[in-house]
């Protein structure tokens, strides 16, 4: 019976991780919960549960995969400086010639986003 659990317990523990780690890289990007909920299309009102404790993202879903395209932002972005907080955060908000604004920016809709972390992979890739 614990077989048919298991599915179950490893789902809500990747949910529980995603929802953790989109917290946390959106706090060492320099983002407010009100930027982290239109980042990944969810109300702040739900970014407060999740902080809480009370709520995860839904795997599968649309919050779920940008939170998953938000670390993935930080985890390369931190590569690439060196885990230099201040470097990180000047990064995200200054003006990027890229994105035609800031990364800070450009993270809040979609395709800025995604071009974000092509731009990152891309700068990755020649270190």
């Amino acid at each position: 019976m614990t077989t048919l659990l298991a599915p179950v317990a490893d789902t809500a523990a990747a949910a529980a991780v995603l929802t953790k780690a989109s917290l946390r890289s959106a706090e060492l990007l320099g983002l407010s919960r009100a930027s982290l909920a239109k980042v990944v299309g969810v109300s702040q009102a739900t970014v407060s549960r999740m902080a809480a404790g009370e709520r995860q993202f839904e795997l599968g879903s649309k919050p779920a995969e940008l939170a998953a395209l938000l670390v993935r932002v930080y985890r390369s972005l931190d590569a690439l400086v060196g885990n230099s907080e201040r470097h990180r955060r000047l990064w995200m908000t200054t003006y990027n010639q890229a994105f035609n604004q800031s990364p800070r920016e450009a993270i809040e809709t979609v395709d800025g986003l995604t071009r974000v972390v092509r731009y990152l992979d891309g700068a990755r890739a020649l270190v």
